[in-house]
């Protein structure tokens, strides 16, 4: 990444505004910009996040459920504790995952992923990585989300994107890609915000 990297993002008004203000990450404000739009949390809520480390998104989904909601940070590593978020351990493309949440945590308003794979500089093969864990966090999704619950997953551009909305288009009444305001230009990723899940058959 280099110097050229560090500075870039030092300078960026996203960053700085994560520092100033105590969140974990920058990318506490693309949450906070989708929740703003779509108003995905609502007091009371319990959410599963999922890929959570280093907590910004937790941080975030935490203030807005509130001292009712309930908050469930998933990764493989660990991050140091939030007030209030509970953290459980483990991979979302362990197949077994689902079934261990919905029997830790039960039903959840809202699951969100930003999980991104680790990158190849191969943008196809960045991209089918990227979609492959998208519908390993809708499979985790589809076990716990309640009727009317909402799910948001990061992915990258590519050929695959108009497929998994369409699939998605076929579980909530809403689904569309968005990308935040937050989100760096030259990023190819944007988000997968879906709402209203329609009751299981």
């Amino acid at each position: 990444m280099g110097k050229a990297w560090l500075r870039k993002r030092r300078s960026d008004r996203y960053y700085r505004a994560a520092k100033r203000e105590g969140f974990r990450s920058r990318a506490a404000y693309k949450l906070l910009q989708m929740d703003e739009r779509f108003e995905l949390f609502y007091e009371g809520d319990t959410v599963i996040d999922l890929g959570a480390s280093p907590g910004g998104w937790s941080q975030v989904a935490k203030g807005l459920v509130g001292d009712g909601g309930r908050v469930v940070a998933v990764d493989t590593v660990s991050a140091p504790a939030i007030k209030g978020v509970e953290f459980h351990r483990g991979d979302i493309t362990d197949t077994a995952l689902a079934e261990v949440l919905a029997e830790s945590v039960g039903e959840a308003h809202t699951v969100i992923s930003d999980v991104a794979p680790r990158l190849s500089g191969n943008r196809t093969l960045d991209h089918a990585r990227s979609a492959a864990l998208v519908r390993d966090a809708w499979r985790i999704a589809r076990r716990v989300l309640i009727p009317g619950g909402c799910f948001v997953a990061k992915v990258f551009q590519g050929e695959e994107s108009e497929a998994l909305l369409q699939e998605l288009r076929g579980e909530f009444e809403k689904v569309q890609g968005h990308a935040p305001k937050a989100t760096l230009s030259e990023s190819r990723e944007y988000y997968l915000v879906a709402r209203g899940r329609r009751p299981t058959r």
